[in-house]
């Protein structure tokens, strides 16, 4: 495998790993196995079965909860903890195929952990907000779509390295642009749920400091009165 194949295996394993881990791990082991991809050998345990078979099973349940409103959020909330840190260890187990030193391979592992995280906190953040659309076509639509990247962006990294790492620049560049944005329109949406389920205030208005001194004085100032008249 040449190096440019080499590098853009190593972002494309990890900017998929950010978006469906499963898919990624039974595509690049199917890759291996077929001989499309020479794994290098911290990364050959995928082709083995056994890591298939179980990317298999999980990429089954994400397929269905991935398209389900509501709980694809929980799921990606869960899988925050597992698809960055799966992205930085593919992303320092392809640069071992560079036969480079451990200092390297660390920097493979920051690049990879940053990278899977760009792309699941776009993946999440955009999730919210299709989450606000109330009919489920829009779900299944970013889905299915969301799988045919990660398929395709593995198959394209590997066959067109070139391409795919000026796709992915573009990919980051987007992401720079809409994230803050997606979070800005999270808070929004949090905060209203918050509100929702704290309760409203009551509409009646409250008394104010001035009004109940001032009621306080005029009975005062009666009490006074009826009392020099009785006198």
């Amino acid at each position: 495998m040449e190096t440019i194949e080499l590098i853009s295996l190593t972002l494309g394993s990890a900017w998929a790993a950010g978006i469906n881990l499963y898919a990624a791990v039974f595509v690049l082991g199917y890759m291996a196995n077929t001989g499309a991809a020479t794994l290098p050998p911290g990364l050959e345990l995928l082709s083995d079965p056994l890591v298939m078979t179980a990317a298999a099973i999980m990429y089954g349940v994400e397929f269905f909860a991935d398209k389900t409103p509501g709980v694809d959020t929980g799921w990606d909330t869960m899988h925050t903890f597992i698809r960055i840190p799966a992205g930085a260890m593919m992303a320092a187990g392809m640069a071992e195929g560079f036969n480079i030193g451990p200092a390297a391979e660390f920097a493979a592992l920051l690049l990879g952990g940053g990278l899977a995280a760009t792309s699941h906190m776009t993946k999440a953040g955009t999730r919210v907000m299709i989450n606000t659309s109330p009919e489920p076509f829009s779900n299944w639509t970013a889905s299915i779509t969301e799988d045919v990247a990660v398929i395709g962006g593995l198959w394209a990294a590997l066959n067109h390295p070139v391409l795919f790492i000026g796709l992915l620049i573009l990919f980051i560049l987007l992401a720079i642009w809409l994230l803050p944005r997606l979070w800005r329109a999270m808070k929004k949406i949090f905060g209203a749920i918050g509100r929702f389920f704290g309760g409203k205030e009551s509409d009646e208005p409250k008394p104010s400091t001035s009004t109940s001194t001032e009621n306080r004085e005029d009975v005062l100032k009666k009490l006074y009165d009826d009392k020099d008249k009785s006198t």
